[in-house]
């Protein structure tokens, strides 16, 4: 049989191996938490970064969209000016025609012929 004094040893053995293993597993414990408090560290910034951009790429979205309305009503007004001007144009044209064919067909009075078509000569006789 073992001696009392083997005994006591392998119970001292016994007690450091186990005493070492708390040690380790208590150290294995600590570093899972600090490896769990950094990924969670690092997913709020990049949580962070990304709701930044979000929000800045929609700032930037919407300030685009801004700029892009205000110049196409620029256009819209300098078109509008222009097919304003074309109409005017065609409608004077469009008159015109109008007294020169009434002035061939003698539809108009004396008073207003001579107003558009003045004579080219005093002497009326030929």
């Amino acid at each position: 049989m073992a001696s009392h004094d083997q005994s006591y040893k392998a119970g001292q053995s016994e007690g450091r191996t186990r005493e070492k293993g708390e040690q380790m597993k208590e150290s294995i414990k600590e570093k899972g938490e600090a490896a769990k408090q950094k990924t969670f560290e690092t997913a709020e910034a990049i949580k962070d970064k990304t709701t930044g951009a979000a929000q800045s790429t929609g700032q930037k979205s919407k300030e685009s969209s801004e700029t892009a309305k205000e110049k196409a009503e620029e256009g819209n007004e300098r078109g509008g000016g222009i097919l304003q001007q074309t109409g005017e144009k065609v409608k004077n044209i469009a008159q015109g025609a109008s007294d020169a064919v009434r002035h061939n067909f003698g539809m108009t009075d004396a008073d207003a012929d001579e107003q558009i078509y003045p004579p080219t000569r005093k002497d009326t006789n030929y």
